[in-house]
């Protein structure tokens, strides 16, 4: 993860943990061995949140997500699983990227296969730069607005 992906991590779960603070937040939670950017330990649920900023293959993230979480489950109960998108999976016609909905069909088919799992894509309305570029002056109100749509619905 690039340094512009890792304040956009580290401002999100400060974020969070304004919003819910209830949960334990955490940055590069491990489930099983795979880091999770962003997650919260609510009682005995977990909330999971990956922020997908320029990965070549989003589903391969969202794949390992449900694959460990599923046999970690004597240890937690209900798991929230958030994927935020950048505006780098957005098509200038207006729709989504391939990658984006295929990460969105393996996560929205594990959710629907494993009890107590939900999965929510979300998009946060920021196009990262590529490396060495600088984010643009609103990232902190996206990462905020993002935080805001994830607390909503933990609450839901």
């Amino acid at each position: 993860m690039g340094e512009n992906a890792e304040r956009a991590q580290t401002h999100l779960a400060e974020r969070l943990s304004e919003r819910v603070p209830e949960a334990d937040w955490e940055t590069e939670m491990r489930v099983g061995n795979t880091p999770v950017d962003v997650a919260g330990k609510m009682g005995d649920g977990l909330a999971l949140v990956e922020l997908e900023w320029r990965r070549a293959d989003p589903a391969d993230n969202t794949a390992k997500i449900f694959r460990h979480a599923s046999g970690e489950r004597d240890d937690v109960g209900d798991v929230c699983v958030f994927q935020v998108f950048t505006r780098y999976y957005e098509l200038s016609d207006g729709g989504v990227s391939s990658k984006r909905k295929n990460a969105e069909f393996v996560g929205e088919t594990a959710a629907e296969s494993l009890d107590g799992f939900a999965y929510t894509p979300l998009t946060l309305g920021i196009a990262p730069p590529k490396r060495g570029g600088e984010l643009p002056e609103d990232w902190r109100s996206e990462v905020d607005e993002a935080a805001d749509e994830i607390a909503d619905r933990l609450r839901d």
